[in-house]
């Protein structure tokens, strides 16, 4: 991918930004990121790691009532990694601790990343199927919505579009298993 500002070199940086609910990206390379000034954060000179989620973990709680989001004696079960020990170091133990400290790292992840599912990336070469597959599952929740709202013509109208992207989707997993 090149620098989408000069055209020239690849893109090493990318930047993404959530203002106001708008998600915006970036994708610049390490001259013309300086120009911009996106690679300084002015507001933390030793930027790190462990310091970037310790201080969007102090955010979230300034933000919070205190009760939602607080330091929780309670302890992970597989690693006895403590909720305060994850505010000051900014890492979990184990895989455990997303279960365990889940009410606490579901507002963070909401707060840096605007959403808490993730939705992956499409491969560069990405197969037919795979794009049928995921218009068909935005159509099966556009369906759900309007049967939940009553919208019966317009549900019916989606399933229709439904099983033709699906009898497209089965004559591209044909093609593609040649």
């Amino acid at each position: 991918m090149l620098c989408e500002e000069c055209r020239r070199r690849p893109a090493s940086v990318h930047i993404t930004k959530i203002v106001n609910n708008m998600k915006t990206e970036m994708h610049l390379c390490q001259e013309c990121a300086q120009t911009k000034g996106e690679l300084t954060f002015g507001f933390e000179p030793s930027l790190t790691f462990e310091n970037f989620w310790k201080g969007m973990l102090e955010q979230v709680q300034a933000l919070s009532s205190g009760t939602a989001v607080g330091v929780r004696t309670q302890r992970c079960p597989n690693c006895g990694l403590a909720y305060g020990d994850f505010r000051e170091s900014g890492r979990l133990g184990c895989s455990e601790c997303y279960d365990q400290f889940r009410a606490e790292i579901l507002p963070l992840l909401r707060r840096i990343q605007g959403s808490v599912g993730h939705t992956g990336k499409v491969p560069g070469i990405s197969s037919a199927a795979a794009s049928y597959r995921q218009q068909i599952e935005e159509l099966r929740e556009q369906q759900r919505k309007a049967i939940l709202e009553e919208k019966y013509e317009e549900a019916a109208k989606l399933r229709d579009k439904i099983r033709a992207l699906e009898k497209s989707l089965r004559e591209a997993e044909r093609q593609e298993g040649r």
